[in-house]
């Protein structure tokens, strides 16, 4: 019987509603939310045209300083991509009825796109690209180096 246990998630997507950032009773940091992510499938819609994507909605959740991180930087609509774990939990509603829930865990967060791109995360982009100076000055010597003639001049 094999040992092999892996349980890894990689998600991209964009956030289906703005991230309400909570607290539990003792005070840790939790955020659920639910990230759109694209399907791609090959089937025909009635029309004969073939469809290449649908979405599915993905219930995530993050705690502490990456629930945190997603609460401060990413908004309805922002582009997300996230690690983690799959977990399913369980529990009775007020009915006695036995309810499931199954999430991503969230281990890491990253942005995905630029400001300009249609999200609001603030990321870094430069105005335009220029050449550095020292490129453009093809007369500059290269820099002399002291030659060591023997090894026993070294310090090490």
């Amino acid at each position: 019987m094999s040992s092999l246990n892996l349980n890894k998630v990689i998600l991209c997507g964009r956030l289906c509603a703005e991230p309400e950032l909570k607290q539990t009773p003792s005070g840790v940091s939790v955020l659920s939310f639910s990230l759109a992510v694209n399907r791609r499938y090959q089937s025909k819609s009635a029309d004969g045209q073939p469809q290449a994507q649908q979405a599915d909605f993905i219930s995530v959740v993050a705690w502490r300083q990456t629930a945190e991180f997603i609460a401060r930087y990413f908004h309805k609509g922002s582009a997300l991509c996230v690690t983690g774990s799959l977990q399913t939990r369980t529990w009775q509603d007020q009915n006695g009825q036995k309810r499931y829930a199954t999430e991503v865990v969230v281990d890491e967060a990253m942005f995905v796109d630029s400001k300009n791109e249609g999200s609001s995360a603030q990321t870094y982009t430069p105005d335009a690209y220029t050449t550095p100076s020292y490129a453009s000055a093809p007369s500059a010597a290269a820099p002399k180096f002291e030659e060591i003639k023997t090894d026993d001049d070294l310090p090490f």
